[in-house]
């Protein structure tokens, strides 16, 4: 879906932007269908559809990842580089992570295979970011793929020469715990219905969760009000 236009996102949109970035904060957030959020909307006293609420999220989940990102934190050059399954359609696709050794997000990539290409994609995108510098070291699992990806960038010029790739599992604890709070996003959705409708889903999650991570300056881990402050200031929006 294509954004509504640069000075106004919102226009024709039958809600207000208020209303409509509750549902792209709230949605990513907790472990909600799209009829809990309904509910939720209607103790507001506001009368919206499951279907628009999907609409939204779809419009709006990735405009907010794209437009959180020159605002992050910088994150560090020790990376740790892990895989996930999400399942559509009731086939399982790979969702690439990594975060820092501090726990903040550097990137995600949603993949419908595991291999060298897949994983050579993933650190294209991530190096590619603003908040993001050419790692010292890159912790993955046992997976092959991750060397040849990696031998391949440093030949091309892509990655930093003098990388260092560490295959040990036990220290990619780090981001296999920050797995957890997507599994538990995208069980109450039982299953996707198609590969965009899931990467665009997954934007709003990692997007919020960067948020809620304190990786924004201005918006505290703990401070609600300056986080709902922020988004409505990304979308040119009253609070």
């Amino acid at each position: 879906m294509v954004m509504a236009g640069k000075k106004n996102p919102f226009q024709g949109r039958q809600f207000t932007a208020e209303i409509i970035l509750w549902a792209v904060r709230w949605y990513p957030q907790f472990p909600i269908s799209y009829r809990d959020l309904e509910r939720m909307f209607a103790d507001r006293g506001v009368k919206v559809d499951h279907t628009t609420l999907f609409r939204w999220i779809q419009a709006y989940a990735p405009e907010l990842d794209k437009r959180i990102r020159p605002h992050l934190r910088m994150t560090n050059g020790s990376w740790r580089v892990d895989e996930t399954y999400i399942r559509i359609k009731g086939e399982w696709v790979y969702l690439y992570r990594a975060v820092d050794a501090a726990g903040q997000t550097i990137d995600f990539l949603l993949s419908p295979r595991r291999d060298a290409a897949a994983a050579r994609r993933f650190f294209r995108k991530a190096l590619k970011q603003p908040h993001t510098v050419n790692p010292r070291t890159i912790t993955v699992d046992k997976n092959a793929a991750y060397p040849i990806a990696t031998k391949a960038m440093k030949r091309a010029g892509e990655l930093w020469h003098f990388a260092k790739l560490r295959q040990v599992k036990f220290l990619n604890n780090i981001v296999e715990q920050d797995h957890r709070r997507i599994k538990r996003l995208v069980r109450p959705a039982l299953s996707f219905k198609s590969f965009v409708t899931a990467s665009r889903t997954i934007a709003g999650y990692e997007a919020i969760a960067m948020i809620r991570k304190d990786q924004i300056v201005s918006a505290p881990a703990n401070d609600m009000k300056a986080q709902r402050d922020f988004i409505a200031a990304l979308f040119s929006a009253a609070a």
